[in-house]
């Protein structure tokens, strides 16, 4: 491997070197000075998530197995501002818990090898390549849903994964088996001009859709989603909501704007369908939710569907919409996750009913709650406004208005819920309110980032034009 190749996997090799340095680290560095790993994981990652901002040319390895140009290269840059983000809101929860079990080196080697993951399979440029990665992004995760040991509730949430995954994963397989058979190549080039809509690749597609649907909890795919979000540490939800979701949503995109081109005339219809039923299912079943990391559960369903709207386009400006909603959903859904992982660290407590009068106690977490859920909702002129309103622009310049108009409704049943939460802190009284804490420095970095990500994309952000630009390569 040459410097030039070195420098495409930049990504792929700097993360692996994170986690081989992290194993030495664990095994040389003495029991009670164990505690400075998390600070040497997030120095590590912070050099990481720069270095990959760095430029890097459009290209492709192994055959063409491995590609990547400056919008695959884009989104791993915000997959890792997200996880650095997701690391400094989780720092105080490693140190006071897990370190005290010897655990928490553990976390960030598994963190990062399913990060790693998901690089391979945003750059696939082959079924096989995709599979691995998406395999390599998946089992680490049942590991970490599980990692609170002392919990029963944990440890339910990695068997429910795993074996939920592993349906998910053999199905998709079966149906790139399928694929395969029609096309004779596993090679996306080589697809793309044989595919044809025979029977055999409509069901090898569908097959191969349920296993990324489970990814990004599309319905009917959803069902492992609660229950693995309320028992998993809330780090873990939160990764399995932002990046997990955010890295299968693009990936599918890319897949179907190119490879599945061709079927368009089918993947469409099914999309419309399963973009109403998500939207509709996640927010009527958030209405009824206590604990707070079921709602954002059944909230990230219902963006899920939202995220259909710009995936039936099959164009251009569907791209830019598509990964412009995704970056902003990643900092939204972080503050509010962020805003819970806080709460929960410092009083253990998860229930929309504890939050009342929060924002006597605790006013800038309420602030930075409340921003997170106006964001999610799509209320201005925060940056979530402004990626509901591309996608809905997106669906509607290729003539869904009826679609449109039930994820308007569907905005508006979202509004309910939200400010629930924003009732129970602002107005609902409390004889016995959070106590006011001090978040420590990491934790307050963590909240800092996202509010500035929330802030800044919906009051001046060039950032959509410069992804509208980037999305040309998947014209």
């Amino acid at each position: 491997m040459n410097l030039s190749n070195f420098l495409m996997m930049r990504h792929e090799i700097l993360l692996l070197v994170i986690i081989l340095l992290l194993i030495a680290a664990e095994i040389f560095i003495p029991k009670r000075k164990k505690s400075s790993m998390l600070h040497l994981a997030l120095f590590l990652f912070g050099i990481h998530t720069a270095v990959g901002f760095l430029p890097l040319q459009e290209s492709s390895l192994f055959g063409g197995m491995f590609r990547s140009n400056e919008m695959i290269h884009f989104f791993k840059n915000i997959l890792n501002v997200g996880v650095f983000t997701l690391l400094l809101q989780s720092a105080d929860w490693l140190e006071k818990k897990m370190y005290e079990q010897s655990r928490g080196t553990e976390f960030f080697i598994l963190l990062f090898a399913s990060l790693l993951g998901m690089y391979f399979m945003i750059s696939a440029g082959d079924f096989l390549m995709f599979y691995i990665g998406m395999e390599l992004s998946t089992l680490p995760v049942a590991a970490l849903a599980a990692f609170e040991i002392l919990k029963r509730q944990s440890g339910e949430a990695g068997i429910k994964f795993i074996l939920s995954a592993a349906l998910a994963s053999g199905i998709s397989l079966f149906g790139i088996s399928m694929l395969y058979a029609t096309t004779g190549s596993i090679y996306f080039e080589d697809i793309i001009p044989t595919i044809t809509a025979s029977n055999l690749t409509i069901l090898g597609f569908v097959l191969f859709f349920a296993g990324l649907g489970f990814k990004i909890s599309l319905v009917p795919f959803h069902f492992w989603t609660a229950d693995v979000y309320q028992g998993s540490p809330i780090s873990i939800a939160s990764y399995l909501s932002v990046i997990s979701k955010g890295a299968a949503a693009f990936i599918l995109m890319i897949l179907l704007f190119t490879v599945m081109k061709p079927l368009m005339h089918i993947w469409e219809d099914m999309l419309y369908v399963l973009a109403v039923v998500t939207m509709f299912t996640g927010n009527l079943f958030a209405l009824r939710q206590q604990n707070m990391k079921r709602f954002l559960a059944y909230s990230s369903i219902a963006q899920a569907g939202f995220i259909l709207l710009g995936m039936m386009t099959g164009t251009q400006l569907g791209t830019a919409t598509v990964v412009y909603f995704v970056t902003i959903y990643i900092f939204s859904n972080l503050a509010a996750f962020g805003v819970v992982q806080a709460i929960s660290s410092q009083t253990g407590k998860e229930n929309m009913d504890d939050y009342n009068g929060l924002y006597r106690t605790n006013p800038r977490l309420s602030l930075i709650m409340m921003l997170a859920l106006f964001s999610l909702a799509g209320i201005p002129p925060v940056a979530g406004f402004f990626g509901k309103f591309f996608l809905f622009t997106a669906a509607a310049s290729e003539g869904y208005y009826l679609l449109v108009f039930l994820a308007v409704v569907n905005v508006t049943i979202s509004l309910y819920y939200y400010l629930l939460v924003v009732r129970a802190m602002f107005i609902r009284k409390n004889e016995n309110p959070i106590p006011f804490f001090k978040n420590p420095l990491y934790m307050k970095l963590g909240l800092l980032v996202t509010v500035i990500g929330i802030l800044a994309l919906g009051l001046y952000s060039p950032l959509y034009d410069y992804i509208f630009e980037l999305s040309a390569v998947f014209k």
